[in-house]
């Protein structure tokens, strides 16, 4: 099981438009997810995440930097009326691990803004149990037209980043 207690996951996100420069790319992270990897006989990946519990924990870029009340700001936002509470999964369809037990790639649907569709994605694994990988989402591949503000001028940009960086075993595990 993996979940804030073992790792982060972390969305990333740019700027675009005429007025990109007044912008932050954003990094947040998830503080509400769980994710099962079972590598057996039939390797699986599911993935859910609380739509609620994005939190910005760096924007850089701008003219101002981000302070505290425009984080929770941006949070708001993303909240209210960008994800609207509505259910953030991930379910795999295939899970190819390589001969060296280092690699998998995953094959699956994501679930976002009540619209599923298919992601590919590689991930790492290290014998102590370290897992990492990205994967790359638009907004567009899911119908949603990316956020913008200042009369269209400012836009949050159409690629987004999703990464886990997390651990399957306890420091006690040894």
């Amino acid at each position: 099981m993996l979940g804030p207690a073992c790792g982060t996951l972390t969305v990333r996100t740019g700027k675009a438009g005429a007025a990109s420069k007044a912008g932050h790319n954003l990094r947040m992270e998830v503080t509400d997810w769980h994710a099962t990897l079972d590598l057996g006989d039939q390797p699986t990946l599911a993935v859910s995440v609380d739509p609620h519990s994005l939190r910005v924990i760096e924007g850089t870029g701008g003219v101002m930097p981000l302070g505290d009340e425009e984080k929770d700001a941006i949070v708001k936002t993303i909240d209210d009326d960008v994800l609207k509470g509505r259910a953030i999964e991930f379910n795999s369809s295939r899970v190819d691990v390589d001969a060296s037990g280092h690699l998998v790639n995953v094959e699956g649907e994501l679930q976002l803004f009540d619209r599923r569709r298919p992601v590919a994605f590689a991930l790492t694994l290290d014998d102590d149990g370290h897992v990492e990988g990205t994967a790359k989402l638009k907004h567009s591949d899911f119908g949603v037209k990316p956020f913008s503000a200042l009369f269209g001028t400012l836009k949050v940009a159409d690629d987004v980043e999703v990464a886990v960086d997390a651990t399957t075993r306890s420091q006690d595990d040894g």
